[in-house]
């Protein structure tokens, strides 16, 4: 009898958690967990829970698994989870320096997207995605097309909002809270049978996003996250991982109204708004105009509307990768570039 569990967010757990520091390093890879005894932290299958509106059921941890996103990618690799990865895809910069040797081994599908032939060229016997894109109509493939081939399939539950992809074709109506990506932790730990190794990324991760965060306090002050294209621009919306940065540190989104995660909008948008800082996405890529760090930055000290801009003017920027702005184990070295960005200028504020 398969033993249904169903997780639902509940209270957003503070990223301000008061914990003891231990000094780990930028999400470092998680050393291996000592075998546990039998019904000690030991997954028990088959194990079936509600993911994203699907049940997933699984007869035994994945030992083939394709990671569709950089975010997805980088729990697996921090789970030491590199031996049973045969493909990634997605991505928006290098991997972690901590996890490069560990991802040495993994083979990349794509850049982008794959296509589905490619998929089961890899020969999977699961899929991770952090976006609901790729498993919606017209992406890589359907959950159920993947389930008629007797290959499972999880979605961070980052992209989740009341059973819903939001990257699917849906729209949050409640903030992201770091629950959800601890979640998504939690749940992949426990379908890979490495519970102990969960629990002591998501401990790093509390105690960094707590040191990140103490006595920084923007004051209010407006702020918008650009993460990519010069044409129209894709900016945050209100109640997306970027936007949790901003709460976090004391800052106001200036398209805080916005439900989307990353509406496209008009220049014209953006000097209305006047934002006191630019949070700019250093994404080492070239999927659209503007998607490194020097280019954004040639365009706005360029541009005759975005030139005048105070917050160009006074060349406050602070620059992320983009998997720092997506919900992910990076919104931490987020936080702690904004920290050093803050306790550099923040007589300037």
């Amino acid at each position: 009898m398969a033993i249904t569990r169903t997780r639902a967010l509940t209270g957003a757990i503070s990223i301000l958690t008061a914990l003891a520091l231990t000094g780990c390093g930028a999400s470092e890879v998680v050393e291996p967990e000592a075998t546990a005894a039998v019904g000690e932290g030991r997954t028990r299958y088959p194990l079936v829970l509600e993911n994203c509106g699907h049940e997933v059921s699984v007869e035994s941890a994945p030992q083939r698994v394709v990671s569709l996103d950089q975010n997805s990618t980088e729990i697996l690799l921090s789970l030491g989870l590199e031996d049973r990865m045969v493909g990634t895809a997605s991505w928006t910069d290098p991997v972690l320096d901590s996890l490069s040797s560990a991802n040495e081994s993994v083979p990349r599908l794509a850049d982008n997207a794959p296509t589905y032939e490619v998929l089961l060229g890899a020969d999977p016997d699961f899929v991770t995605a952090s976006f609901g894109r790729h498993f919606a109509e017209g992406g890589v493939v359907t959950r159920h097309r993947l389930e008629e081939t007797d290959i499972g399939s999880y979605l961070s539950p980052t992209d989740c909002d009341n059973g819903v992809s939001v990257n699917g074709g849906s729209r949050r109506t409640t903030p992201l809270t770091t629950d959800a990506l601890y979640q998504e932790i939690r749940e992949l730990a426990e379908i890979f049978d490495v519970q102990g190794r969960g629990e002591s990324l998501i401990a790093e991760l509390e105690e960094r996003a707590a040191a990140a965060t103490e006595g920084v306090d923007f004051d209010g002050r407006t702020v918008m996250f650009w993460f990519a294209d010069t044409k129209t621009p894709y900016v945050a919306g209100g109640l997306g991982s970027a936007s949790l940065l901003a709460r976090a540190t004391g800052m106001e989104n200036v398209f805080t109204d916005t439900a989307d995660d990353w509406p496209a909008v008009g220049w014209e948008t953006v000097v209305d708004a006047d934002p006191d800082i630019l949070v700019l996405g250093d994404l080492q890529r070239d999927r659209f105009p503007g998607d490194r760090l020097e280019d954004k930055i040639a365009f706005l000290e360029e541009d005759p509307l975005t030139q005048s801009l105070d917050a160009v003017e006074g060349e406050r920027f602070i620059a992320l990768h983009g998997a720092e702005m997506n919900p992910s184990i990076r919104f931490v070295d987020g936080l702690e570039k904004i920290q050093a960005w803050w306790i550099k200028h923040k007589d300037e504020l």
